[in-house]
């Protein structure tokens, strides 16, 4: 049960992440969305972003081939977004855009949001040098 995951990927991840989530944090239209869209909603994004990171990964960072590596997969995928939900975490709290003790479901809700664009690009980013 090998885990193919080093702190190379994990910059990797980190860096796309940064680089959809900066732009999309500064957006207005995302902090107005995280107060209006419904928890249902909130969740579809949250679903949809799950199974495209699997998608992604399955067909470009395993190359179809995880019948005898999925808990590395599966691994990956949960680590991609756990990794992003950071990197988001920490630009919303740079903008002040983070209440997490005020309002803590409107903070989760922003987290998922614009964590979804930011674990595309992560995953994007992180299938660049792969064997």
């Amino acid at each position: 049960m090998e885990i193919n995951f080093n702190w190379e990927d994990a910059s990797q991840v980190i860096i796309g992440a940064f680089t959809l989530a900066v732009p999309i944090s500064f957006s207005e239209e995302a902090w107005d969305l995280s107060r209006t869209l419904p928890m249902l909603n909130i969740g579809m994004l949250f679903g949809t972003s799950i199974v495209i990171l699997a998608f992604f990964a399955y067909q470009s960072v395993f190359q179809s081939d995880v019948q005898h590596r999925m808990f590395a997969f599966v691994f990956r995928i949960v680590f991609t977004y756990f990794l992003t939900l950071c990197v988001v975490a920490l630009v919303l709290f740079s903008l002040n855009k983070l209440p997490l003790d005020a309002e803590p479901l409107l903070a989760l809700k922003r987290l998922i949001i614009i964590a979804m664009p930011a674990s595309m690009g992560a995953i994007v980013v992180d299938s660049f040098d792969k064997e």
